[in-house]
């Protein structure tokens, strides 16, 4: 069964950084990486726990998939995938931020 997708206003602002920073260098790479990430979102309403756990916190409804270097960390709830963050790779998830 789908599930419905909820974005965070913390995980909406975090894109919004992504692509403004992005931009500035290429406006047409912002639009290719913000794309990935929206279509992934697409495919977690069919297969929420497709992405693998996130590794900091090892709880079973924390995952995390990937759209080039950056993190699409999301937690999956009974009837909806809510999108917490997005971040680079390279940044470790806080408790504070979920």
């Amino acid at each position: 069964m789908a599930q419905r997708v909820v974005w965070s206003p913390r995980a909406l602002t975090d894109l919004e950084e992504i692509a403004t920073f992005i931009a500035s260098d290429s406006p047409s790479y912002a639009k290719a990486v913000v794309r990935r990430i929206v279509n992934l979102t697409r495919s977690l309403k069919r297969f929420p726990r497709s992405g693998r756990v996130v590794p900091e916190f090892r709880e079973s409804d924390l995952r995390e998939v990937f759209a080039y270097s950056y993190r699409l960390i999301y937690r999956v709830r009974e009837r909806e995938v809510l999108i917490v963050a997005v971040l680079h790779g390279r940044r470790m998830l806080e408790r504070k931020s979920l």
